[in-house]
């Protein structure tokens, strides 16, 4: 259905179906000038409902026509809260920094700069590297403690509705591109209307002859169909789109759920980098190879000295917090370089250990016999995939940039493949390689061990790759975390107190997290946890409900017959609602784990 076809209808907010799809007056028409502002936004504009649900965000976009894809409108209210997650947003034309969660950072701003373009193949790349993140590293144990058949069942089904719930946000991102679009549109035509009524007749003529002229085919291109609406330019961010689609208690709640995702994400991190260096340092009497095969360390064994393990944790876990913790008081960000060191360093490590691993299974030293299933595992399995495949936070900056973006389904399917294949080959490995009980938490201080890596600047290296990785996500995190709390309490207009700004945010960003990491390093935990309650809201939840209510709008806004070009196969409203069943699903199924498990205990 083409948006110049006067024939069309749309149906209004009340229902109805009055007149034809919403198109701009042309240029000068005395229908245009004649009319008041009011009738002229009902004749051009959004119906009533669908501009409300785009709210601030389509005045924003409108307030300037040539603004492309950063379009927001200069002095907004909101602009000031959110400078914060704006500075501290990395660089947008590296988008291999999503790989962890710190791509949070721009979830907050309004619509952000789209950045370099790239081929359809490096966006591949960058996706692999987006998903694929240090969450992989507590997957072999999962796998050991759930079974290799179970394990490798869930985690096709959770790449696969990771993989839906990705095609959902694709076809939110471009329609709320055609809304935005079409708000500059109409905007501009306005602007163009209230100039032609103060001209003269024949400055009129002249200024229709000259558009005639030129403008007319650049104009038919911009209307040739609402597929061209659809493309997805505009780097339109997860909260912004929460705040065209939902109503204000979605925004909240899309807010609450982000925020409890960024606690769990510091509170692993809080817990990893001590508990990383806590096990290469702490070595039984003056052995120097760090973990043995046959011991089970306790917190209460002695680390250095009369010193206890779980003391010497607690001891780096304070230096943790009094080096990286003053970052939160600040704006950080990422640099290039730093996101490129950190990427070759975790690649290194993941091919190292599966070639390690892959040696010692050759050469006969394999040790692991996984069960076929064991069910008493599958909740930390749950939280640890879910936390694994979690993607769709990050998806506006890293799919805007694709150029050609025609076979964009196709891309995204090819990559859930890849990465599936990389899962299966890193814990299969993993559980075959070494016993299931002496696995540890992460992955990488199986390697600590001198009969496993005889090279001693493997094993450190190995062994402390979590804390250089994670030591540079820290901040990001941090800073993000404060920047959405910023963002849930602003008022339009309103000014934060010095104190409660640079004070009190800070400081409910960092103690929580801190707190959790003191009480305990259970990293298979909190990584299941984190994965299987704010996850499953970032990833299912959220999604889902953000892809019923785009197409709600999107017909009333420009009718029923309307395509998005990038619309999700999943198109039936059988998967929204299956995804939203899954997801409470899961959400009952892990809670009555939780409390079946503290009940035995």
């Amino acid at each position: 259905m083409r948006l110049g076809a006067h024939s069309a209808h749309f149906r209004h907010a009340d229902g109805s179906r009055q007149g034809p799809i919403p198109v701009p007056p042309p240029r000068g028409s005395q229908s245009a000038r004649d009319a008041p502002p009011k009738a002229r936004a009902e004749k051009g504009g959004l119906p009533a409902q669908a501009h409300a649900r785009c709210g601030r965000w389509c005045r924003t976009a409108g307030a300037g026509s040539n603004q492309g894809a950063g379009g927001g409108g200069r002095g907004s209210p909101e602009r000031a809260a959110l400078q914060g997650a704006a500075a501290a947003a990395p660089a947008p034309k590296e988008p291999w920094l999503p790989a962890d969660p710190s791509s949070l950072l721009e979830m907050a701003g309004e619509i952000t700069e789209t950045g370099e373009l790239y081929s359809p193949y490096v966006g591949l790349v960058y996706m692999f590297n987006l998903i694929v993140g240090t969450g992989a590293l507590t997957m072999p144990k999962a796998f050991a403690t759930a079974g290799w058949l179970v394990s490798l069942v869930l985690l096709v089904f959770l790449g696969f509705m990771s993989f839906v719930t990705t095609t959902f946000v694709m076809e939110a991102m471009a329609a709320a591109n055609a809304q935005l679009r079409w708000k500059r549109m109409e905007n501009h035509q306005e602007e163009e209307d209230d100039d032609s009524s103060t001209a003269s007749d024949s400055d009129v003529l002249v200024q229709d002859s000259y558009e005639r002229a030129e403008k007319r085919p650049i104009l038919s291109v911009q209307r040739r169909g609402p597929s061209n609406l659809f493309e997805i330019t505009d780097r339109v961010e997860m909260g912004q789109m929460a705040s065209m689609f939902f109503n204000k208690v979605g925004v909240n709640l899309f807010y609450f759920c982000i925020i409890i995702y960024l606690y769990g994400d510091l509170a692993i991190y809080a817990a990893a980098v001590p508990f990383s260096l806590m096990q290469v340092t702490c070595a039984a009497g003056n052995d120097s190879c760090g973990v043995e095969a046959d011991t089970r360390y306790n917190d209460t064994d002695l680390c250095w000295g009369p010193l206890r393990r779980v003391d010497a944790y607690r001891i780096y876990l304070a230096v943790f917090t009094l080096l990286l913790g003053p970052f939160t008081f600040f704006d950080v960000q990422k640099t290039k370089y730093l996101q490129i060191l950190t990427s070759l360093m975790r690649w290194i490590a993941f091919a190292i250990m599966i070639v390690l691993a892959l040696v010692r299974i050759g050469y006969g030293h394999a040790e692991g016999h996984p069960p076929l299933a064991d069910f008493s595992g599958v909740r930390n399995l749950f939280g640890v995939c879910v936390y694994s495949f979690m993607c769709q936070h990050s998806l506006p900056s890293l799919i805007t940039p694709i150029s050609s973006k025609r076979h964009l389904t196709r891309l995204v399917f090819l990559d859930y493949v890849l990465i599936l294949a990389f899962y299966g080959l890193l814990s299969f490995t993993a559980i075959f390689c070494f016993r299931g009980d002496s696995l540890m938490d992460m992955y990488t201080l199986n390697f600590a061990r001198c009969d496993v890596v005889g090279l001693a600047t493997v094993r450190f290296f190995l062994g402390l790759f979590p804390v250089f990785t994670i030591s540079t996500n820290f901040p990001i995190i941090a800073v993000t975390l404060r920047n959405n709390w910023k963002t849930l309490f602003h008022r339009e207009g309103g000014m934060y107190p010095w104190v409660v700004d640079r004070v009190v945010f800070p400081t409910i960003t960092l103690v929580p997290p801190v707190l959790v990491a003191f009480c305990t390093h259970d990293l298979e935990s909190l990584v299941g946890i984190t994965g299987a309650y704010a996850g499953t809201g970032i990833q299912y939840i959220i999604p889902a409900f953000l892809v019923y209510l785009c197409r709600k709008d999107t017909q009333l806004a420009f009718g029923y017959g309307t395509v998005n070009k990038h619309r999700s196969p999943f198109r039936h409203a059988f998967w929204v609602g299956f995804v939203l069943l899954w997801a409470f699903s899961c959400f009952f199924f892990v809670t009555a784990n939780i409390v079946l498990s503290e009940t035995k205990v």
